[in-house]
């Protein structure tokens, strides 16, 4: 059964980037309320538009030529509007006094692709990048509407941000669901029959990141500053002074920022890889009991990976690019070449998996990247198969792989490997 519930929870902004939150409300709202004059009619209510896909259609390209929105803060306002707007002729059609909506309250709309949301902070997009803000919470948190917010059984939707300008401090208001196990993959039936070209990506520790089509994102790199940031915040927490520990703050924020960036660039160049390459989704595995499966993995590992795909989850569409997350079993020790399939724990070996029932030798991440786009293709096919909106629901599902590709059903389309 789902279950929502809504939480507010004040943000930590930057000094620097408060400017960019103000003027992403002004175009915000901007956007809206020209929605709304081009929605409503003070005619008859017959004559108002109530379809966002229409509204979209005529307002889109003009709204963002004429603003630094990203197009999916464009298309929040324009939807603001639209509902605004059917509410109104509701009214009418009951005979309720109403008027043309107009947006001048300080509020922005952002979903799960406009804004990344983990248990401690949230990245915005506005008119200027990202803005990183922390949650604020009081010295007796969670408060009532604060611990589905800090909840881990309940999944972020929507948010509004708000300002108030009486204590000159931003405010979160997130409406979250419960998590009910469904699988993502099988949550909704797709009415997508076209063919498909995905993109597996398998997270680990010595390779932070390790694509079907072969390409690394070595783990080095990021484990080294991670360990000489530590090794700084050791020397720091031995002076006992206030300068010291206003010293440990900045180097945790600098810390923090590095972290970031260095993640980001990474869900960068996985975009890039799949636009390059011609995939049109990108596969991740599930976290769930990612600490049992990764035993030697830290902290800052497990944090990397719940970033990366969040990060990846709203980078992706801007390129027409879908994110998806499909469930970790056994990927790492199934067999991903061509007609084997064999299971064993006994097939990897560290940092290199070989087959008991055929002999291919890999290494072990690459298999396991290839299989997680394996199982979204097979369970794509099978959904597509059953479902009765997709009657012709044998569309192929393409995997890339080193040189070729690969179908969930395992045939080979190109020689590869």
């Amino acid at each position: 059964m789902e279950v929502r519930r809504t939480g507010i929870v004040k943000l930590d902004v930057l000094d620097e980037r408060r400017d960019d939150l103000h003027t992403t409300k002004e175009q915000f709202l901007r956007c809206a309320n020209r929605a709304s004059e081009f929605c409503w009619s003070d005619r008859h209510y017959d004559e108002c538009v109530t379809s966002k896909a229409k509204a979209e259609r005529a307002l889109y390209d003009d709204l963002k030529a004429d603003t630094d929105l990203t197009a999916n803060l464009v298309q929040k306002a324009i939807r603001r509007a639209v509902e605004a707007v059917k509410s109104g002729v509701d009214r009418w059609k009951k005979g309720r006094r109403t008027n043309q909506p107009q947006f001048d309250s300080w509020s922005v709309v952002y979903d799960k692709r406009s804004a990344t949301f983990s248990r401690s902070e949230v990245s915005l997009s506005t008119v200027n990048g990202r803005a990183e803000c922390e949650f604020v919470f009081p010295a007796d948190s969670p408060t009532p509407y604060e611990r589905y917010i800090v909840d881990d059984d309940y999944e972020f939707r929507m948010a509004t941000l708000q300002y108030d300008d009486v204590t000159d401090g931003f405010y979160l208001h997130l409406s979250t669901r419960k998590y009910d196990g469904v699988d993502e993959a099988d949550s909704e039936a797709s009415t997508d029959t076209e063919h498909q070209t995905v993109l597996g990506i398998d997270l680990g520790v010595n390779s932070l990141a390790v694509a079907s089509t072969g390409t690394f994102w070595q783990g080095d790199d990021y484990d080294h500053w991670v360990r000489e940031f530590e090794k700084r915040r050791a020397k720091m927490q031995q002076r006992e002074t206030q300068h010291g520990h206003n010293a440990l703050r900045r180097l945790g924020k600098r810390e923090r920022a590095w972290r970031k960036q260095y993640v980001h660039t990474v869900a960068n160049e996985i975009v890039t890889e799949a636009t390059e390459t011609g995939c049109d989704v990108i596969v991740f595995e599930k976290l769930d009991d990612i600490r049992d499966r990764l035993p030697f993995a830290e902290w800052h590992h497990i944090w990397a990976f719940r970033r990366l795909y969040e990060y990846v989850s709203y980078k992706a569409p801007e390129h027409g690019v879908e994110a998806k997350r499909v469930p970790p079993n056994h990927t790492s020790q199934r067999c991903s070449r061509l007609g084997c399939g064999f299971t064993h724990e006994d097939n990897r070996n560290g940092t290199e998996f070989c087959c008991q029932n055929c002999g291919y030798t890999v290494n072990a991440d690459y298999n396991a990247a290839k299989n997680i786009g394996l199982r979204y293709a097979r369970k794509r096919r099978h959904r597509l198969r059953s479902s009765p909106k997709s009657p012709n629901g044998d569309a192929p599902v393409d995997v890339r792989i080193n040189g070729g590709t690969l179908n969930g059903t395992s045939r080979q389309h190109v020689a590869a490997e």
